[in-house]
């Protein structure tokens, strides 16, 4: 990760104080910020995990609300995503590689913090892949995300799909697609996703995220049936941006 910051000139600040947490995100409201994210829990290698203090994580959270802003969390663990419901983060940005299977209170806790999951399962191939782990460790490791999914969206929470590009290269999302089905995730599921379920979390439903008379002409159109096959999600043919064509199929 130090190496990745590096090579593209990026600096996550460190934060030792509540107060300085919250001069944090006014510097980035100042500077146009959309959003916030904390890293509630950082792997630290060896299987050790530090976890943002929960007073820290509330002032930025709270903070970052009184601005209208969502707050994004990597939660790697069980008290990573304590610190999440604790201080009322938006969005967990991934699945969570380092805790014990959900449980149906513990899923409870996590809709009556109205978190929504962002589940990156792709995220989890890649970095076992560059890691090196065997065929049935890293399939062991992606079933336990799915796993994750499959609680949470089965209970009926908020899911949004996302693939942590920038921090990977792997641009193909044909994995994500089957693997979000391997969960359970029907294509109806699957297309809130990208669209209604974000839409509404952001504070876009009026006008983003259906196809509608007077909603903004943000379109995808596709190569193949998704309903018949959910990886023809990953099969554009055009993306239309305000009723204008972006990208085309070459």
């Amino acid at each position: 990760m130090r190496d990745f910051l590096r090579q593209n000139h990026i600096r996550v600040l460190q934060t030792e104080s509540a107060e300085q947490a919250i001069s944090l995100v006014r510097d980035h409201v100042a500077k146009g910020t959309d959003g916030i994210k904390l890293f509630t829990g950082s792997y630290q290698g060896e299987g050790k995990v530090a976890v943002l203090p929960l007073a820290i994580a509330k002032a930025a959270v709270a903070e970052a609300h009184r601005h209208a802003m969502p707050v994004f969390t990597h939660p790697q663990s069980l008290d990573g995503v304590e610190v999440a419901i604790e201080s009322a983060v938006d969005v967990l940005a991934h699945t969570v590689p380092q805790s014990p299977p959900w449980t149906p209170d513990f899923v409870a806790r996590l809709k009556r913090a109205n978190l929504a999951l962002i589940p990156t399962l792709t995220l989890f191939d890649f970095e076992a892949r560059k890691g090196g782990i065997s065929a049935r460790d890293r399939e062991a490791w992606i079933a336990q995300m799915v796993a994750e999914l499959r609680a949470y969206s089965q209970a009926g929470g908020e899911i949004l799909f996302g693939t942590d590009i920038g921090y990977t290269d792997h641009y193909d999302t044909v994995l994500e697609f089957t693997l979000m089905s391997r969960s359970g995730m029907s294509f109806q599921e699957i297309l809130a996703s990208l669209t209604t379920n974000p839409a509404r979390r952001f504070g876009y439903s009026s006008r983003r995220g259906r196809i509608a008379k007077g909603m903004e002409a943000d379109l995808v159109v596709l190569g193949a049936d998704p309903a018949l096959d959910v990886t023809a999600l990953s099969k554009v043919r055009y993306t239309i941006r305000d009723g204008k064509i972006t990208f085309r199929e070459k």
